[in-house]
């Protein structure tokens, strides 16, 4: 698999969601911004694991995502993240990362992975990034496919 092509993919997912009138859309990226325009999101750190399958058949990442939503309100910005963060929803971070999974018998994300999920929800809490502070949480999505490529 193509760590960056994976990446920006997940990204390009994420951008489906559909945030309560009012809120401005959710900016994503594929790599970690210097700075955010919240609410942001975008992934980080990557964890591989090579060959879960014999001949290179199967590599394994695990992709930690940070979603980040400014604190104008500390109520209100927690309400955005809650619905980001939701198992199903038109918010649903989890619900649009897996629609990239593709029809039974497809590859996921555009045939750049044989599958992906969007495991758990951690570290909600106060984040800092650049210059500014952030309501955010972490995602972790485990991401299989051919390891040959």
């Amino acid at each position: 698999m193509q760590i960056s092509a994976v990446r920006a993919a997940i990204a390009r997912a994420a951008q489906a969601v559909v945030l309560p009138d009012g809120l401005p859309k959710l900016t994503c990226t594929g790599y970690v911004p210097d700075a955010v325009t919240e609410p942001h999101f975008f992934t980080g750190e990557v964890d591989v694991t090579y060959d879960r399958a014999m001949g290179r058949a199967m590599d394994e990442l695990q992709i930690v995502c940070r979603v980040l939503v400014g604190r104008g309100d500390d109520i209100a910005s927690q309400e955005v993240l809650d619905a980001l963060l939701s198992g199903g929803g038109p918010a649903s971070l989890k619900t649009a990362i897996e629609a990239a999974r593709g029809a039974p018998g497809e590859y996921a994300l555009d045939g750049l992975a044989d599958d992906l999920q969007v495991m758990r929800v951690q570290a909600y809490r106060w984040y800092e990034h650049g210059s500014s502070t952030y309501v955010g949480a972490e995602l972790v999505i485990k991401v299989i496919g051919d390891g040959r490529t």
